[in-house]
């Protein structure tokens, strides 16, 4: 007789051995985030924890479990690929978020008794979110308790915390000193009347101060916390990593480091008159609750946006590296055409392809993300990952969305495409060219400075909808320079998010990617990385009314095999045209004679 030891049985034990530790602790239900103590969208594995639960692999979504059932809650991006994983895995219920479901803390009210408790581990939640929980709970007869961490009595074998090599990034890259930065913040804690201010966020720890790391897949980030002081600073990792080059640029700077675990101690004893600036949207209710009351003070973090503004030897590499990308894809793709007049292709080898060219360009650090590489039916997955063994093979006919990117020591980049491998239907040529009509519509646009990214939405997505039709996710996200790919505040979103109510300011780096997704037949997107610029640079700086523009600084042709070109307006003709110039003049001297002709017959005016 066979034994079950498949996924289901795995994650069955899981769930047994997770409600068994709530019984002791005598909680009634549980609340696992998608997080890590910094409040990081990707995280280490150390911190998988509600997809070592559930089974649910995306990015974002909330598990919660009960003594007797529980549900994933996730946004319209995985609502194809989490009922699959589900299913296949914990069995827990799948709830699509904002879609008229029950929200989390409603469903909670509803399925559990009068007086029930509720955990979580207040290291997994900003301040915000736990007022945010207690504000809602008050109109229930729930209780939450925040001290509430099961997951080492239940993980066995659990990921240990990464400590990859922690080294300097260069200023010749940079751009700016971490003395440089650190006064600018100094600047904004005196206005703010305070002598200290922690940092959590791993982005802004990386930026300020000008290291990286690996600690976790695709961010080049260190685990670590920041406390920052008039004229000293402690950064909070393991000391035993960083390089000797970093060690003696921190004695110059006055950076102190101790081992990860003291910075507990330092927020515990803050003294009085000490007034400690924390951000309640990115700081854990755990550590925030260490402080004494008096040494707490709200202040929002002034290198959400300081970072988001890219400096001009920033901006000049980003260039660069999207140059020197561009050829590693086109590479990719000459091998993809070419192999295709022969055998089929896994789509998993593809991403493999992909990550082989990037890594023979200069500066290559790693992939931004994992690929993106969906034919057919799996491109209608907006955040699909193949699989080894499970994935679909490409072949000379249908479509393919490639969305993919690399970090470099010079810049991080992101791109896009959607390409017709042979025979394709009129409905696909149709809604690809909707599609591109809207990137270019957003590409073209003139808008004053503070224009927010709700105001610009609506541009890359009028054609889609002018035929009843839409995509589920946001229009467009920061990118960092060598660090996160996806990195606040500003973003093109058609909802008052962070994304969709941030100004849009000089020298921001955002994406530009509207799609359209046919469930079970096909997907496509489009994205390019834009720079935003002044659109009329004999304008005065000081002018309040300045107008801005998005230079596009992706270097790839946008295929022409989907496109409908009678559905393209004169000026619509006239971006292409010159989008594709411009490709051709910035790839063309990297190219050998063979790689030339191939990007000149794809870069052809139409």
């Amino acid at each position: 007789m066979s034994v079950n030891t498949g996924p289901q049985t795995a994650f069955s034990t899981r769930l047994s051995a997770l409600r068994g530790a709530m019984k002791r602790s005598d909680v009634q239900a549980v609340i696992l985030p998608s997080a890590d103590p910094h409040q990081s969208e990707y995280v280490a594995e150390r911190w998988s924890t509600r997809s070592y639960i559930s089974g649910f692999t995306g990015s974002a979504g909330t598990a919660i479990v009960t003594l007797d059932g529980g549900g994933l809650w996730t946004d319209s991006r995985y609502f194809v690929q989490g009922p699959k994983e589900l299913a296949r895995t914990s069995g827990l219920a799948f709830m699509k978020s904002g879609q008229g479901t029950a929200e989390y803390i409603d469903w909670l009210a509803k399925e559990l008794p009068n007086g029930a408790t509720v955990g979580i581990d207040g290291k997994l939640f900003t301040v915000k979110q736990v007022r945010s929980i207690k504000q809602k709970f008050a109109s229930t007869s729930l209780t939450l308790r925040t001290d509430v961490d099961l997951i080492d009595e239940v993980w066995s074998n659990r990921p240990a915390m990464p400590s990859s090599t922690l080294f300097s990034h260069d200023i010749k890259y940079a751009g700016k000193s971490d003395l440089e930065k650190l006064g600018e913040l100094r600047s904004q804690m005196n206005t703010a009347g305070l002598s200290h201010t922690f940092l959590s966020s791993l982005d802004e720890i990386a930026w300020l101060l000008n290291i990286r790391a690996s600690d976790i897949k695709c961010n080049p980030l260190a685990i670590a916390y920041v406390m920052v002081g008039a004229d000293r600073v402690d950064l909070f990792t393991d000391p035993s990593r960083i390089d000797e080059e970093t060690i003696k640029r921190f004695g110059e700077s006055n950076i102190h480091v101790h081992a990860y675990s003291a910075h507990e101690e330092v927020l515990r004893s803050a003294a009085a008159g000490d007034k400690v600036g924390i951000d309640e949207g990115q700081v854990n209710y755990h550590l925030a609750s260490l402080l004494k009351e008096e040494c707490y003070v709200s202040f929002a973090s002034p290198l959400r946006l300081a970072k988001a503004i890219k400096n001009k030897v920033e901006i000049a590499h980003i260039r660069e590296a999207h140059i020197k990308d561009g050829v590693a894809l086109l590479r990719s793709f000459r091998w993809l055409e070419h192999t295709l007049r022969t055998r089929t292709i896994r789509e998993c080898e593809f991403v493999d392809k992909l990550h082989e060219e990037r890594a023979k360009q200069p500066l290559f650090y790693g992939d931004s993300f994992d690929a993106i590489v969906g034919y057919g039916e799996n491109g209608a997955l907006p955040h699909y990952r193949s699989i080894p063994g499970e994935d679909a093979e490409i072949k000379s006919e249908g479509v393919l969305l490639v969305d993919s990117g690399g970090q470099y020591l010079d810049g991080t980049t992101d791109i896009t495409r959607t390409f017709g491998l042979g025979k394709v239907t009129d409905e696909q040529r149709t809604r690809y060219t909707l599609v591109l009509k809207g990137h270019i519509a957003l590409s073209r646009s003139l808008f004053p400075t503070g224009t927010k990214g709700i105001q610009l939405d609506i541009l890359a997505r009028q054609f889609l909808w002018q035929q009843g039709l839409n995509f589920g996710h946001g229009t467009g996200h920061g990118v960092g320079f060598f660090l996160n790919v996806h990195e606040p505040p500003q973003g093109i979103a058609p909802t008052m998010s962070e994304r969709g109510k941030t100004g849009f300011v000089e020298g921001m780096f955002t994406s530009n990617e509207p799609g359209f997704y046919k469930e079970g037949e096909y997907g496509i997107r489009i994205e390019n990385l834009v720079l935003t610029v002044p659109a009329f640079p004999e304008e005065k700086e000081e002018d309040p009314e300045k107008f801005l523009r998005f230079e596009t600084i992706t270097y790839y042709p946008i295929d022409y095999l989907l496109l409908e070109p009678d559905l393209l307006t004169s000026e619509e003709r006239d971006w292409l045209n010159a989008y594709h110039d411009e490709v051709y003049a910035r790839l063309s001297p990297k190219l050998n004679e063979e790689e030339q002709a191939w990007l000149k017959a794809r870069c052809e005016s139409i």
